[in-house]
């Protein structure tokens, strides 16, 4: 249970913990906490989701030791059916389950005695930006929200396709797809993965998303076992179905702090939150930094920005 794509900081100390999210779920994760830490004291905590796809030796961890580096308590976990959490069948993905593993997060963190409950927040990268934003809406605990990279992922599966926009009919193709799909994977008893998410082998004429997520995860820069870039294929129709950010206004007063790079193909996602979400918001622009750079690259990530968001709000 190793593969760390980063060294541990020799003033950080990292814990194997696990807990069960309110589906029976266990869950698996890492503790991070400062080499001085004073467990008669209690800590602002922030958890952190991984990249869809992703897993918590990758950049939830990067994260996750660089909050403690700063005095935070901090936890990097792996989703529901995922890297080493549980969960059957794996591999599979749910708009309502990758939610709920962020409020069981902060079950699990509020019930640390070195934890102040009323300062927990929350980090989500990529897809777990949206679901970490879902989160929010509804889980009042969670006292101030930080996305990186956001990608709202029930709204790509909904309206995005391999070329493109999807049409109307387009759309329906794809779910009478997986219509289809379901009483294959029912009769051979095993669900069907979809395609891989990150190129294997790319070159100059590979398509250019495709691309980038193959120089982190296909690479040593950022490979792990656990992270396939798979999912169920069947996964796709609940995300099509079930959208998960209309109620962003929900979480005013508390702050939501959007990251993304400004040459990010995703940036759309944070525009679009930032748009539609209450005060207090606040869009960060990382130049030349685009998609990718924001899960590993300690020298795009603003870790002092995230510092000051969530020494300010979890005060």
């Amino acid at each position: 249970m190793d593969n760390y794509i980063f060294d541990l900081d020799e003033n950080v100390s990292r814990t194997p913990v696990s807990y069960k999210n309110r589906y029976g779920i266990t869950i698996a994760a890492d503790l991070y906490r400062p080499k001085d830490f004073d467990e008669s004291r209690q800590y602002p905590a922030v958890l952190i989701g991984p990249p869809y796809s992703g897993v918590k030796e990758q950049g939830p961890g990067v994260y996750a030791q660089n909050l403690a580096k700063r005095g935070f308590v901090a936890l990097a976990f792996d989703p529901s059916f995922n890297g080493y959490s549980g969960g059957e069948p794996r591999h599979a993905s749910s708009p309502d389950i990758f939610v709920e593993d962020f409020s069981a997060a902060v079950d699990y963190l509020g019930t640390r005695d070195f934890v102040d409950r009323e300062r927990i927040g929350v980090i989500g990268i990529c897809g777990s930006g949206s679901f970490a934003l879902g989160a929010a809406q509804a889980d009042r605990r969670i006292k101030a929200v930080a996305a990186t990279s956001m990608v709202d992922i029930s709204w790509a599966a909904a309206n995005l396709g391999p070329t493109g926009p999807l049409t109307d009919e387009q759309r329906a193709e794809v779910l009478d797809s997986l219509g289809e799909q379901r009483y294959t994977d029912f009769l051979e008893g095993q669900p069907a993965l979809g395609p891989r998410g990150a190129a294997i082998g790319f070159d100059e004429n590979t398509e250019p998303i495709a691309r980038e997520f193959g120089e982190f995860y296909s690479t040593p820069r950022g490979y792990h076992p656990n992270s396939i870039t798979q999912f169920t294929r069947t996964s796709d129709m609940a995300f099509m179905n079930f959208t998960m950010l209309d109620r962003l206004k929900w979480i005013s007063p508390r702050p939501i702090l959007l990251i993304v790079g400004e040459q990010a193909f995703s940036r759309f996602f944070s525009d679009n939150v930032y748009k539609e979400a209450s005060e207090p918001k606040e869009l960060h622009v990382v130049p030349d930094a685009n998609h990718i750079d924001l899960y590993d690259r300690t020298d795009r990530i603003p870790f002092d920005k995230l510092e000051e968001f969530f020494t300010k709000n979890l005060a």
